[in-house]
């Protein structure tokens, strides 16, 4: 028997009101296919071993900047022993699964379902995928070593964000993350100093949860670097 609502604004029709009480058994339902994906990333993600995740924008052309940092950030990581993990989607998400391909490591792609934009790339090994997207930032960020940031738009920001909010409220541990292009991140970095810092939204050690670089093999050493003192394991 559908429960009656808690709160019935006056705009809202009988019909909305229905709909409204159907919704909460669909809801139930979503909550077994989002345990589905999380079982299927934790079951085939665990067995990998520590990965670098390489994020950046879907957009990015192969003769752009960003691509090749991307792919040879990646080739940098398989040569110190790590995996590639990224969005399995085309552009800085493909250079970095091409990057560890070519180099014979391991490519991992978490594809998300997307109406436009997204297809597993060609470079991709070991490809999973989602409908949530934070199912899917939840298993890209678990089983990182490290973030490796290019150049990317809102669902770049996001992934970056979220992981200096983990980090920085203690919910994940520490891990290094690295914004790989001064000329992109460096306007970003300058507006974290004065906006968020100087206006006391943010800490002076918060400014420490991530690198800045124009190098991909100085981004990797960044993080090989880390794990000489720190312990090699999952985020949360």
């Amino acid at each position: 028997m559908e429960s009656p609502l808690l709160l019935k604004p006056e705009t809202m029709t009988p019909e909305e009101q229905i709909a409204w009480q159907r919704k909460q058994l669909q809801d139930l339902w979503h909550v077994f296919n989002v345990m589905g994906e999380m079982v299927k990333g934790y079951e085939n993600l665990s067995r990998l071993g520590p990965c670098i995740t390489i994020f950046g924008s879907a957009r990015s052309k192969e003769d752009s900047r960003e691509y090749q940092m991307a792919m040879e950030a990646a080739k940098a990581c398989v040569a110190r022993g790590y995996g590639v993990i990224t969005g399995g989607g085309p552009g800085v998400m493909e250079a970095g699964n091409r990057g560890a391909h070519e180099a014979g490591g391991v490519s991992v792609g978490l594809n998300i379902v997307l109406p436009f934009e997204q297809h597993v790339n060609p470079y991709v090994d070991t490809a999973l995928n989602f409908e949530h997207f934070f199912v899917r930032k939840t298993m890209l960020m678990k089983y990182a070593q490290g973030f490796i940031c290019l150049p990317g738009g809102f669902g770049t920001l996001d992934e970056l964000s979220e992981a200096l909010t983990l980090i920085q409220t203690g919910k994940a541990t520490r891990f290094p993350i690295v914004l790989l292009g001064v000329d992109f991140w460096g306007h970003f970095v300058d507006w974290i100093k004065t906006t968020l810092l100087g206006g006391g939204f943010v800490s002076p050690e918060d400014m420490e949860l991530f690198h800045l670089v124009d190098d991909p093999e100085h981004a990797v050493r960044i993080i090989d670097d880390f794990y000489r003192e720190h312990a090699l394991a999952p985020n949360f």
